[in-house]
């Protein structure tokens, strides 16, 4: 998933110290006390209203009490984070489950360690009022980003019509650039997600454009995941888990405090809390409970097996991929499993 990014400062280390104290008008010296080693983590990532816990733990500092250090470095292009990620210029990844798919049948040795999200409506195809039904975009120019998740998005919806690419216009743009786009009259079709996606569809006091097909069309066909390496899952499984806690905890920071959880969210977004909160309903983070399910062999798309083999075909179809990976192949759980016991 994708969406406008914003830099955000990366968190600044905290550092105990211990203070002389004094009795009975005579100073005391104390001897210091080294400080467990705090670990320093990159993590990849847009900005995306599904990765809103991780904003929250990055604004409060919840990595602390996990002796870490994680600062968020944004990517305006997705697809120049898994590069990153094999550079070492990241240590970790938030990433489309498709873009890891498509990774490991490459042959790199990425892992989805964390169900983040699944966009339920976050993700669309947005058009005039004209346009009501997906069999009305062939010969259409349609704006989209290549090898996106709305790429990805598209292909699917014009295949449950009967099309493919070769009956429309590709238009290649960002996500950003399609509001304006459409605005223009340069476009009457446009694939986007949050919060361009809101943009869009406000134009003419609503009357203007509408939603076709979105991603709650296909419930976790679109989801957003954590990523590491192979490599290093090995050498730091505890930093790993602490990454995850501390998400966890952010997850749990919105639900107490939804109003200033939205606060913050929307200063990393660049949006306002009310738009932050209208957004949300366009994602479902899932909670710990749910998580593990995400690994389980089972039909529905909320299943990596089942999203994977729908998202392995597509890809492959279009020529971005040769051979489909085994979904154990794309897949750790042992971090879910653990914390979910």
């Amino acid at each position: 998933m994708q969406s406008t990014r914003q830099l955000r400062p990366g968190m600044r280390a905290r550092v105990r110290t211990l203070v002389a104290a004094a009795a009975a008008g005579v100073m005391l010296s104390v001897a210091a006390v080294p400080a467990q080693a705090v670990t320093t983590l990159k993590i990849g990532t847009v900005v995306w209203i599904g990765y809103g816990p991780f904003f929250v733990a990055d604004a409060l500092d919840l990595y602390k009490k996990y002796n870490l250090k994680v600062s968020l470095h944004m990517f305006t292009d997705p697809a120049l984070i898994p590069p990153a990620l094999d550079s070492g210029a990241v240590d970790g990844a938030m990433l489309t489950y498709d873009q890891v798919v498509g990774q490991v049948a490459q042959g790199k040795q990425h892992k989805v360690v964390m169900p983040i999200d699944y966009s339920a409506g976050g993700d669309a195809i947005v058009a005039d009022k004209s346009i009501t039904k997906v069999a009305q975009f062939k010969g259409k120019k349609i704006g989209f980003n290549p090898l996106s998740p709305s790429d990805f998005l598209l292909t699917y919806a014009l295949k449950t019509a009967g099309l493919s690419e070769k009956d429309i216009t590709p238009t290649s743009m960002t996500p950003e650039a399609v509001p304006a786009a459409m605005a223009s009259g340069q476009l009457s079709i446009g694939v986007t997600y949050e919060p361009s996606l809101s943009q869009i569809i406000s134009q003419g006091d609503g009357k203007k454009f509408h939603v076709v097909f979105s991603s709650k069309n296909a419930p976790g066909l679109i989801a957003d995941v954590l990523v590491f390496t192979d490599a290093f899952i090995k050498a730091k499984p505890a930093e790993i888990k602490g990454v995850i806690q501390a998400y966890l905890d952010g997850m749990a920071y919105m639900k107490k405090e939804p109003d200033k959880a939205a606060e913050i969210i929307g200063k990393a977004m660049g949006i306002s809390a009310k738009e932050v909160k209208e957004q949300l309903s366009g994602v479902h983070n899932l909670p710990l409970a749910e998580m593990p399910k995400a690994f389980v062999k089972g039909k529905e798309t909320t299943s990596y097996y089942a999203s994977g083999e729908i998202i392995g075909n597509l890809l492959k179809a279009k020529g971005q991929i040769t051979t489909i990976p085994a979904t154990e192949a794309t897949i750790d759980p042992q971090f879910v499993k653990a914390l979910a016991k």
